[in-house]
């Protein structure tokens, strides 16, 4: 694939601690307005960030064009009904533009503080799917209760991918998902993950291919490196702050060679994630971009 005909998303920085409202719904309709396929947003809990679901539908209403996806969802923190019934409510408000990214997540203070069992994760995990395909396709939800409601836009519900880095985790785009999403991991160890989801999808027998789907962080202007440093070394903390700030692409040369690695890889698009709270971090990266 090109680096043309590869789609480029970019993050709502409402995980970003301190970012008010005004930034948000002013980010929201200049990356409507722009180039951009995709508004993506992380998940935590235990954290000064915005509800992902919450900021989707605060930015619904006011953009037209561009697609919501959580890049990811946190699944297991949540009642497995409650979010297939909020994921149905935001694709109908927003014309059928949610996109959601999911996953297990890694961290146990998350899961502490949602009273949710972190070492059954995965398994809750996999429920959760089968129960939301069912309520997003009209079924009752048992013999007991009944159809929730509204329904999707998207027949079936929303488009799913399908997020983790270990084999349990790729394995379950086999049955469900459109396709899989990677995170912040640079292009070498995404094309590792992309391949093993492609042979899952293939030895399920599913037609077609899976969409796949990267994402990378980035700041640009003056003091862009040690802005972005500095933020991803809170948000992750002292073990995972400094690898990931690895990955930070922090000039626009930066932004250009990543495009390029990740088409060259075969991902269909790319969401780059801010650093910064700032608005002039969108025209920066359309400037890089080209």
């Amino acid at each position: 694939m090109s680096s043309k005909d590869m789609q480029i998303g970019i993050g709502l920085p409402a995980n970003i601690p301190g970012v008010q409202r005004k930034l948000l719904i002013e980010w929201a309709k200049k990356a409507d307005e722009g180039q951009f396929s995709s508004l993506g947003l992380i998940d935590r809990l235990v954290y000064d960030n915005y509800d992902p679901l919450i900021a989707f539908a605060a930015t619904a209403g006011i953009t037209q064009r561009i697609r919501l996806t959580t890049s990811i969802l946190l699944a297991p923190l949540h009642s497995a009904a409650l979010l297939a019934k909020q994921a149905a409510s935001l694709d109908a408000i927003s014309g059928g533009r949610l996109t959601l990214g999911l996953g297990v997540g890694q961290r146990e203070d998350d899961f502490q503080a949602a009273f949710a069992p972190f070492r059954r994760r995965g398994k809750v995990f996999d429920e959760q799917l089968a129960t939301m395909q069912r309520i997003w396709s009209g079924e009752p939800l048992s013999a007991e209760v009944g159809a929730i409601g509204p329904a999707p836009v998207q027949v079936g519900g929303p488009e799913i991918l399908i997020g983790g880095t270990t084999p349990a985790g790729i394995a379950r785009l086999g049955r469900w998902g459109n396709g899989f999403i990677a995170g912040g991991a640079g292009p070498e160890l995404t094309n590792q993950s992309f391949r093993a989801a492609e042979a899952v999808w293939s030895a399920a027998g599913r037609a077609g291919k899976p969409r796949l789907v990267a994402c990378a962080y980035y700041a640009l202007g003056p003091d862009a490196q040690e802005g972005g440093a500095r933020y991803l070394h809170h948000y992750y903390g002292p073990e995972w702050g400094p690898l990931i700030t690895q990955g930070l692409l922090a000039t626009p040369e930066a932004i250009k060679e990543a495009r390029k690695a990740f088409a060259a890889i075969g991902t269909d698009e790319l969401i780059l994630w801010p650093c910064l709270p700032a608005l002039d971090q969108i025209d920066r990266l359309e400037d890089a971009l080209g």
